[in-house]
């Protein structure tokens, strides 16, 4: 069974940094395997991609926020 941690839809923007950067790390040591590698980079791609969905949805608040107050005063 799948943790909090190993589910990346459930992740903090915070908690997928830090699992991305371990996967970083741990990729730089080039004490994997060839399927290891590429099984933590396909992770990693699930990751960005995560952290680029979130962050979108979050600018794209921020800009309709922004819109709203202008159009307020």
């Amino acid at each position: 069974m799948e943790n909090k941690k190993d589910n990346v839809p459930e992740m903090t923007i915070e908690e997928a940094f830090q699992a991305l950067d371990a996967i970083l790390a741990d990729l730089e040591t080039d004490q994997n395997g060839l399927e290891e590698t590429f099984a933590k980079y396909q992770k990693g791609l699930e990751y960005v991609k995560f952290l680029k969905e979130r962050i979108d949805g979050i600018e794209k608040k921020l800009i309709i926020l922004e819109n709203g107050e202008e159009n307020v005063g």
